[in-house]
Formats: C-alpha cells, sequence, structure tokens
C-alpha cells in the first residue's frame, strides 16, 4: 500500500511542477508586465518578416510566374533544384560565396576582439570614449554611402588612393574593375564599418571579469601578456564563441547591398555570390521559382553550418546556443 502511494505521489510530481512554473511564469509577468510589454514589437516584426514569408517557399515546388497565382500554377517538384545542380554558373557564385564568406570570418572575426583588449587597456578615460566613439560611427553609415565613398577613394582619376600610388609609382589602378581586388575591398571596408561596434560586446565580458584575478596575477609576477593569456582570454571565451557561433550561421550571407552597389561584370568571377545571382534571377529575368529554389537551399546550407558549429563549440568548449 505504501509503494503504490510513493509511486502515485511520484507519478504526480512532474505534472505539479509544470503547474508551478506556470503560475511562477504568469505571475513574473504580470509583476514586470511593462517590460514583457517591449517584447511585442520584436516578436510581430520577426512573425511578420521571418516566419510568415516561410510559407512562400513553396514556388521552389511549383511554377510561378507573374500575375498568376499566388503559389504557383502547376506542382514541379525538384525540378528547379536539377537545374541550378547541373548549372555552372551557380557554382560559379557558391565557389564565391564559400571563398569570400570564410575569408571575411577568418581575417575580420579577430579584429573587434584584439580592439576590445586594446581599449580595455586604456587608462585615459576622455581618449578612451573618443576613441570607442570615433569607432562606432562608420557602423551608422549607409551601405550607400559607405559603398560610394569607396568608388571616390579608388576612383583611378581623382581617386586618393591612385594619387598617391601616381605619386610613388607613377600608375593607377582601376581597383573595381579588377576581379583579384574585390575581395580585399569588401573585407577591408568591412572591418572598418564593423569592427568598433562588434568590440562593444566583448568590453561587456570583459567588464564582468573579476579584477582580484588581475591582483592575485600580478602578485604572483604574471606580465601583461600572460594575464591577457591566462585570465582575459579565458574570461570571455564563452562570449567568443557565441559570436562565432553565430557568425558561421550567416557564412552564407554576405553582405548583398555592398556587393551589388559595387560589382560589375568585370569583377562577376570574384564578386557575384548566391544573393546576387538570386536578385538577377528573380528580379532581373524574373524566374523566381528557379530564385526561390536557390535561396531555400542557401538557407539549408546555412542551417547546417550553425547546427554544426554549436555542436563542435558544445563539445569541445561547453559553450553553446542551445
Amino acid at each position: 500500500m505504501n509503494v503504490e502511494v510513493t509511486n502515485k505521489e511520484f507519478i504526480e510530481l512532474p505534472s505539479m511542477n509544470e503547474k508551478s512554473n506556470f503560475k511562477k511564469t504568469l505571475k513574473a509577468i504580470r509583476k514586470d508586465w511593462q517590460l514583457y510589454s517591449l517584447l511585442i514589437l520584436p516578436l510581430a516584426h520577426y512573425l511578420i518578416f521571418r516566419y510568415i514569408p516561410m510559407y512562400g517557399n513553396i514556388i521552389a515546388f511549383r511554377k510561378f510566374y507573374p500575375g498568376g497565382p499566388v503559389y504557383g500554377s502547376e506542382w514541379v517538384g525538384l525540378r528547379y533544384f536539377k537545374m541550378f545542380l547541373t548549372d555552372p554558373t551557380f557554382w560559379n557564385v557558391f565557389k564565391n560565396t564559400v571563398i569570400l564568406g570564410l575569408e571575411y570570418l577568418v581575417i575580420s572575426f579577430p579584429f573587434p576582439i584584439v580592439f576590445a583588449l586594446l581599449l580595455n587597456e586604456l587608462h585615459n578615460q576622455l581618449f578612451k570614449r573618443f576613441t570607442q566613439t570615433v569607432s562606432y560611427l562608420p557602423h551608422f553609415i549607409s551601405v550607400v554611402i559607405v559603398a560610394e565613398m569607396i568608388i571616390e577613394l579608388l576612383s583611378p582619376s581623382r581617386g586618393v588612393v591612385n594619387i598617391i600610388l601616381k605619386h610613388f609609382t607613377g600608375n593607377t589602378i582601376n581597383f573595381l574593375a579588377e576581379p583579384a581586388w574585390f575581395r580585399t575591398i569588401y573585407i577591408v571596408s568591412g572591418i572598418w564599418q564593423e569592427m568598433g561596434w562588434g568590440a562593444i560586446i566583448y568590453l561587456a565580458a570583459l567588464s564582468n571579469i573579476n579584477p582580484e584575478l588581475y591582483e592575485a596575477a600580478i602578485i604572483d609576477g604574471a606580465n601583461k601578456w600572460q594575464q591577457i593569456k591566462y585570465i582575459t582570454i579565458p574570461g570571455i571565451m564563452p562570449t567568443i564563441m557565441i559570436l562565432l557561433i553565430l557568425n558561421i550561421g550567416g557564412f552564407m550571407s554576405v553582405g548583398f547591398e555592398k556587393i551589388l552597389l559595387l560589382y560589375n561584370p568585370m569583377t562577376y568571377s570574384t564578386a557575384d555570390v548566391i544573393s546576387t545571382y538570386l536578385y538577377r534571377m528573380g528580379l532581373e529575368s524574373n524566374n523566381f521559382s528557379y530564385a526561390a529554389a536557390i535561396g531555400l537551399f542557401d538557407s539549408i546550407i546555412a542551417l547546417m553550418l550553425l547546427t554544426i558549429a554549436n555542436y563542435l563549440s558544445k563539445k569541445f568548449t561547453e559553450t553553446s546556443l542551445w
């Protein structure tokens, strides 16, 4: 009899705990409803512009044409997937996307970390705040303006870079017409624009490191490099891994706007990526179903990369998104 009562109580415990947690959640929402109400607009944004449009991916499996039915007139299955998998142009833009995304990730990712470490070592607060402010400003400049600045700086006739080159070498380079220079221009301009903004999160993580650890290290005779190696880097490593996972998740989504504004037919061999190819196929050629199939394929690869990065991070560093 006692055993049966105990088992019954044991079985009922999970449902009781669930009810208790639900009541606690409701109580917390009632108590801080003003704060929770701030989530309404972000949630509405993601629902309207991220989740509901997912249903439109069905046109990747249907024959769609402008003016026809909203979700296509005829079911064609995997026809469009087979088309781009056998299209040499697609594989060229896929290769460009992978190369540009990988180069940008490897080269640009450490810059905000190093910049945050350097700012953290500044003792003059006025100079530190000034440097931070100046480094943040490029992030708020429109991509259109950034692209125009790049075009003006690299202009063969009046650009500052070519004026300097001509003074020292006697020659000029049409950078924006040279395929070999496009990736360098894209990566350097991206670092300039996002380095300061990206350092904000690392500075916040650095502020959470216990100062007593540095005091103990100094007493033990550790120099500045040893403090950074054994205290600072491990202290911000969880933040580094989370941001690395997120960056890998966006690996395939290289900057569409900047590339569209800077590239031209002469640089397609290195500058044309999946997003710009989709733009030309979908909006310029009106081949929406074909573009939707490529976009869905791109999203699946991005999801796989995010999942793999999260798994490896969780396995080797015990830090993950889920």
